[in-house]
Parts: C-alpha cells; structure tokens; sequence
C-alpha cells in the first residue's frame, strides 16, 4: 500500500469523526509532535547572520547607496 493511498483513508476516517473528536485527535498529534521536537520552533542564531548585508554597500554611505539606486530608477 503507497502512503499516499494510507493517508488518504487515515482523511477519511478523520472526515467521519465528530468535530470534538477531530479535535481531540489533532491535540494528540501536536503532543507527539512536539515529543519528537519535530515542531519546536528553533531560535535564530543571529551572530550566523554578520556580515551578510556588507556586499551591497562596498563600504559606501547607506544613504549614498539609496540616493544612487534611486538614480537609477529616474
């Protein structure tokens, strides 16, 4: 049996199942999700980030930069 087909008669039971119970099913989901880490949202690490936005600038002013890509736009 494909996953596809699996999934596809696991959304058909839950179609069958009261609105209370629909509930209480995606309540347990998100337990076992959350068990596994799965959907934990991570924290940035925002030092992974200096630097990046340097490349634009070309050790220009910022505003020097703006006023020349507004330059460009006329």
């Amino acid at each position: 049996m494909t996953r596809a087909s699996t999934l596809g008669k696991i959304e058909k039971e839950i179609e069958r199942l009261s609105p209370k119970d629909q509930l209480k099913l995606v309540e347990k989901l998100a337990h076992q999700l959350r068990k596994t880490g799965f959907a934990v949202k991570k924290e940035r690490d925002w030092k992974n980030l200096y630097g990046l936005g340097k490349g634009p600038w070309k050790g220009e002013d910022a505003q020097d930069y703006i006023n020349r890509l507004r330059k460009g736009r006329v």
